[in-house]
């Protein structure tokens, strides 16, 4: 099983999370995480998605400015297509996830989020260990989850026509197999977002005064 931050590399802050993430994850679930060279919106994502052969049109929304979330999107994309080549598992996180305890290693098939849900109103399970996606109908949050190489191809199959942003896009219409770790392993601790606009960011439990939104 191997294991990636998303992170920014011309941003201090998002290197500065992102080493946060791979210290506690160390620390609390003794993983060694690497960094991930996240795509970003310097690196032409509307080509990439041409290129592709990707849908672009569930990235015109309200929440999010849309080339910054096809980046992140694009981010994620290369990660599950990797685990599909070397035909293992890959941990996935972002660089403002946090790992508090363990997270699951047995028993998950397909894609599994191990991570409390960072915004809106969401479900809290009512089993212990893995059960099927509960907080949402989609991953209340990309900052924390796993896939294997047979769960990241069918999710890559599914963008060409489907592709949005990440968190959402990982739902239960497209992929009903989807699970959850329960108790979580993993939160998001932000205190900025390079994606949401404002209005997006107000439904974060973390927003606050100081929140920033960066490009």
């Amino acid at each position: 099983m191997k294991s990636y931050v998303i992170t920014i590399m011309d941003n201090d802050k998002s290197i500065i999370a992102a080493d946060r993430c791979i210290s506690t994850a160390k620390r609390n679930a003794n993983i060694d995480v690497e960094v991930f060279k996240a795509i970003t919106p310097k690196n032409n994502p509307q080509k990439r998605f041409k290129d592709l052969g990707l849908t672009t049109k569930n990235f015109d929304e309200k929440y999010s400015k849309s080339i910054n979330a096809m980046a992140a999107f694009l981010s994620h994309y290369t990660l599950w297509t990797m685990s599909v080549k070397d035909n293992e598992d890959y941990i996935i996180f972002e660089h403002d996830a946090v790992i508090d305890s363990k997270i699951p290693t047995i028993g998950y098939s397909g894609a599994i989020t191990f991570s409390q849900p960072s915004y809106g109103k969401y479900n809290t399970p009512m089993f212990i260990g893995v059960g099927p996606l509960t907080q949402k109908n989609y991953f209340g949050g990309a900052h924390g989850y796993i896939v294997t190489p047979k769960g990241a191809k069918l999710i890559v199959e599914a963008a060409k026509k489907y592709a949005a942003p990440t968190d959402v896009y990982l739902n239960m219409n497209l992929f009903p197999w989807l699970q959850e770790s329960y108790p979580w392993s993993c939160r998001a601790d932000d205190t900025f977002s390079t994606i949401q606009r404002e209005n997006g960011c107000l439904a974060k439990h973390n927003y606050k005064d100081g929140y920033e939104y960066l490009v």
